[in-house]
């Protein structure tokens, strides 16, 4: 047995001191998905307090505020080189912008309460939907990206997409009253642009159409204008391609180029009657 064990502490042994030698290249000192997810659901939790999320009691105090400004500090040293302000700069005007956060949220939840059936009032929108939830973590990381702050907006979106299965870059620029219903499967890129009063649902892309290293400082994703809906699993890719305001655009259509104002797009179907095999 203790020949065993022996054997087991020099593999061991080798086996961290590759280990260690392989990541000596990689910065592994950067925040951390928990971080991520616990920020997150700490400012959800400030914001919407009625929340099913809660982590901790919430007692309406300034004691919420000088934690979630706590988490903040403490991610932002490690990418402080990182950083254009000093983290502390950067916390004061990232607090500064939740009333401004909350009131935009407000619009998206009155969005989807207002337009879906099936919703039943305000608070069951901001405890139950994952549409909210994930355009609530969008504006929260997109205020961040907006701060020049690296990676923890990703962080954000990425816990977001984790829970939700909605893919939200927090790059994107999004409008008031967005809605997402259903959601699984939403992809919206980097440098989507969405307006105001825009409705997804489950399965839609806004994508590029190429994916190159050499277009990253390039408009990629479609732009989205006023007052469209986009049904399941419709596909919209090509950065100069702009979905024009008041259009629907239906089920599963795949579109790589601009589409006017007030346009309806669809698939045709065929319906045929199979014919009869007699024996």
């Amino acid at each position: 047995m203790e020949k065993k064990l022996k054997c087991q502490e020099s593999v061991v042994t080798d086996v961290l001191e590759r280990l260690h030698k392989a990541q000596g290249a990689l910065c592994i000192d950067k925040p951390s998905k928990r971080q991520g997810k616990e920020f997150t659901n700490e400012c959800f939790n400030i914001l919407f307090p009625i929340n099913a999320r809660k982590t901790k009691s919430y007692t309406g105090d300034e004691a919420a505020l000088y934690r979630l400004s706590n988490m903040l500090t403490v991610m932002l040293l490690p990418i402080r080189d990182d950083l254009t302000s000093t983290p502390e700069t950067i916390c004061l005007q990232f607090l500064s912008q939740l009333p401004d956060i909350y009131e935009r949220l407000m619009k998206d939840a009155r969005a989807i309460c207002d337009f879906d059936p099936a919703s039943a009032s305000l608070e069951e929108v901001i405890i139950t939907y994952p549409g909210f939830f994930a355009i609530a973590a969008y504006r929260i990381a997109h205020a961040l990206k907006t701060l020049g702050v690296p990676l923890i907006p990703r962080l954000i979106s990425e816990y977001a997409h984790s829970m939700t299965g909605i893919d939200i870059n927090p790059g994107a620029e999004i409008g008031e009253s967005f809605f997402i219903d259903h959601g699984t499967g939403v992809v919206i890129g980097e440098t989507t642009i969405i307006k105001n009063n825009v409705k997804l649902y489950q399965g839609v892309t806004l994508g590029a159409l190429q994916v190159r290293k050499d277009l990253a400082s390039t408009k990629r994703h479609p732009t989205v204008e006023d007052n469209v809906i986009i049904y399941a699993n419709a596909t919209i890719l090509g950065g100069d391609t702009v979905i024009g305001q008041g259009s629907i655009i239906g089920g599963n259509v795949w579109i790589t180029s601009s589409v006017p104002e007030n346009s309806l797009v669809y698939h045709t179907y065929e319906v045929k009657i199979k014919s009869t095999v007699k024996n």
